[in-house]
């Protein structure tokens, strides 16, 4: 240990200047940390919104780190030649043995400069889906949802992307712009059913739920327009009708809040439960196995000949 200590106190009296670099070096980032240490609960005392206060969080660590980077470029390289030769080798190298991490890099200042998504986003990044709860330099966290969990609830599991995959896969926002997105619900009815009272009684139904998410949606459309071309002329709920094997099928589509599409799917259930209960004319239908006696079910004109 002592033979190091006077390595160490031999190779600073022959290298004065290096000695002073290191010295201004741990007194600028000794300062820079004291700085930002004040700024931030400056921030916290003054700030009540938890969100404002986390971002301005990181624009503070990531302003801190520049300085630093630039100060200390300016005391470690005097002279711009010398600054450029080793930029230029620096880069190279990296650029080789650090491939991921550069793209990682490269990937955040596009987060931070094109902001495909941002913290508290509803996001999803090829398979994974999830709120955005942390954006850092190499990496993005999403709190999942979905998986093993049924309509979009949050499963509870955090994960850790890498910045490069929004280079290599495709992102689909839920909350950006467009606050809302399309849903749809199968009803399946009976051949038997009255179809139509049935389509009414759903068409009523979406249209009393579904009413508060209308006039928010018609503003939504008005403030992304000016940033795409989203031309929706309906926003109101609507009831298809399609066939499918086991019968009439009344397929309800309408806007739901990314966050809530589960309740509102569960408040549309009870209300059709309840009033298709009322209606003996109407029932819901499934998969079965029947016999179908055409001479005695069909009707006179598709009745086989001779009988």
């Amino acid at each position: 240990m002592e033979e190091l200590i006077n390595r160490i106190e031999q190779f600073i009296a022959d290298s004065p200047t290096i000695a002073v670099q290191i010295t201004e070096t741990l007194i600028i980032l000794f300062l820079l940390w004291i700085v930002r240490i004040f700024a931030v609960r400056i921030l916290q005392k003054n700030v009540e919104n938890k969100k404002a206060v986390y971002k301005w969080k990181k624009n503070i660590t990531y302003i801190t780190f520049l300085i630093a980077v630039m100060v200390l470029v300016q005391v470690w390289f005097a002279a711009l030649g010398q600054l450029g030769t080793f930029l230029g080798l620096l880069s190279a190298g990296i650029a080789i043995a650090l491939k991921d991490p550069v793209t990682d890099l490269a990937g955040w200042l596009f987060l931070i400069w094109r902001k495909p998504f941002d913290i508290g986003d509803r996001i999803q990044v090829g398979n994974v889906k999830g709120d955005v709860i942390d954006i850092r330099v190499f990496k993005f966290t999403l709190l999942e949802i979905g998986n093993w969990v049924d309509a979009d609830q949050s499963t509870g599991r955090v994960i850790h992307i890498p910045n490069h995959k929004i280079f290599t896969d495709d992102i689909g926002n839920y909350t950006s712009d467009f606050e809302f997105v399309w849903n749809e619900m199968g009803v399946l009815v009976t051949f038997e059913s009255d179809w139509k009272k049935a389509k009414t009684i759903l068409q009523n139904i979406a249209d009393k739920v579904c009413k508060e998410f209308v006039e928010q949606a018609r503003e939504e459309v008005k403030k992304a327009e000016k940033s795409y071309l989203i031309q929706y002329r309906y926003l109101t709920p609507i009831v298809y009708t399609n066939v499918k094997d086991s019968g009439i099928n009344l397929t309800i589509r309408y806007l739901s809040n990314p966050r809530t599409r589960r309740s509102i799917s569960q408040n549309l259930w009870e209300n059709i439960l309840e009033r298709f209960a009322e209606h003996d004319d109407i029932d819901f239908a499934y998969p079965t196995i029947r016999y179908y006696d055409n001479p005695a079910e069909g009707k006179p004109g598709t009745t086989p000949s001779g009988n």
